[in-house]
């Protein structure tokens, strides 16, 4: 049997490599993605072989993670329950989709991962195999084997595979960091400093604020304080610049794919600020009916995106929606950074919909305030109607003078 394992050289693919030549006699090939995880990538295919693995696989996804997950998670406002900028989330499919090629490269038999049976990830790699190479089986080990941390502990000392005693379960890519376990599962305790390693403590940053210039093009950020970068360098600085700021904490209840309500810690510093600049653009540029709507879109889009479901459909034609919306979404957002808050102080863009001379209360105003009378009249006439009914009342505005005048005529 060959299987294809997705390796990330920590405790859990580490066993799982072993107990794959265990308990299978498989060939096992590794396969670490690289999606801006701050990782020594020579040291994890050093790992990988010394623990039997036949052949190993480093691929360099950022550039894709960026233009074709990154890019079109800008355009929607992608947070999940309206707190999470789903780093994680929008990592799996790309690394499934790698794994799934270096499967069908090697003629492998088997895809294996790391994932637990409690987790989001166990979804997300699931259906994004099933999705795309629907005869290959897949095995989790930790999922069907019943592994815990401390068996595979013990198993690892035993079977001489290095590893380090850690507290916390750590995730990370371009987009974000996503840290749990230990006292974090606590959800009554305020995390420790030691968690966090993007962003300093609001209360240790500098008493000075910094502004930052982000520059929209469809949506998607072009430029940094007026200098032309690639997304993945935009977003690679701007989380060095807004981290140390204290932007990007995230201490979130949410409720997983499964059912289980987890504690969730995240560092997010670029990806928050972003996503603020970009929805502050678009109230500047798109009409009240498409932000209502698209409101309701981005939500799908996040929800769906979480839930593992990367290659449904209706992605897809929400993206499509999007796509078309973003073409006036072009500009500059001014951004003010301080004591852990990206506060929008500024914007421009020559698809404004916004227009002094009609919103100044200054006498060189181009707009006729008697209009407003009609308008209220009409936009609030089944409103007071319904409310004069409910509430039986006998004045029913100019109908109910109306009336008055003509029985009292009568009489």
């Amino acid at each position: 049997m060959k299987a294809v394992l997705s390796y990330s050289g920590g405790l859990d693919t580490s066993v799982i490599l072993k107990l794959m030549q265990e308990k299978l006699n498989a060939e096992v090939v590794t396969v670490t993605v690289d999606v801006g995880q701050k990782d020594d990538f020579e040291k994890i295919e050093e790992k990988a072989l010394k623990l039997g693995a036949v052949k190993h696989y480093t691929i360099d996804a950022k550039e894709e993670f960026a233009k074709e997950y990154l890019a079109k998670a800008i355009k929607a406002n992608a947070l999940y329950e309206g707190a999470y900028p789903l780093a994680t989330a929008l990592a799996r499919p790309l690394i499934a989709k790698k794994i799934v090629e270096i499967a069908k490269k090697e003629n492998a038999d088997v895809i294996a991962h790391g994932c637990t049976g409690k987790g989001n990830d166990q979804v997300r790699f699931d259906l994004a195999i099933k999705a795309l190479y629907p005869e290959i089986r897949i095995i989790a080990p930790v999922r069907e084997w019943g592994l815990t941390r401390d068996w595979e502990m013990e198993y690892a000392k035993k079977n001489g595979i290095p590893v380090k005693e850690k507290i916390y379960s750590i995730d990370e890519n371009l987009w974000g960091r996503s840290i749990e376990g230990g006292i974090l599962e606590d959800p009554s305790k305020e995390p420790p400093e030691e968690v966090f390693k993007w962003t300093l403590s609001p209360d240790k940053t500098s008493e000075k604020p910094e502004y930052v210039t982000i520059e929209f093009e469809e949506g998607i950020p072009v430029a940094l304080n007026g200098k032309e970068m690639d997304l993945v360098e935009l977003i690679e600085t701007l989380n060095l610049i807004a981290g140390k700021h204290g932007i990007g904490r995230i201490d979130h209840i949410e409720d997983r794919v499964v059912g289980i309500k987890s504690r969730e810690v995240y560092e997010a510093p670029a990806a928050i600020t972003i996503i603020k600049a970009h929805k502050d653009l678009e109230k500047f540029t798109l009409t009240k009916w498409a932000l209502e709507f698209k409101e309701i879109v981005d939500s799908k889009w996040s929800w769906l995106v979480y839930n593992g479901l990367w290659f449904e459909p209706l992605r897809e034609a929400l993206d499509a929606f999007i796509d078309k919306v973003e073409e006036k979404v072009n500009g500059t957002v001014k951004v003010k950074l301080y004591k852990g808050n990206a506060i929008v102080v500024g914007r421009s863009s020559e698809n404004a919909l916004y227009d002094t001379k009609l919103a100044t209360y200054e006498k060189f105003s181009t707009f006729d305030q008697k209009l407003a009378i009609g308008f209220i009249e009409l936009f609030g006439l089944q409103s007071v109607l319904a409310y004069s009914v409910a509430n039986k009342s006998k004045s029913l505005g100019g109908f109910g003078i109306e009336k008055a005048k003509a029985e009292k005529v009568a009489s």
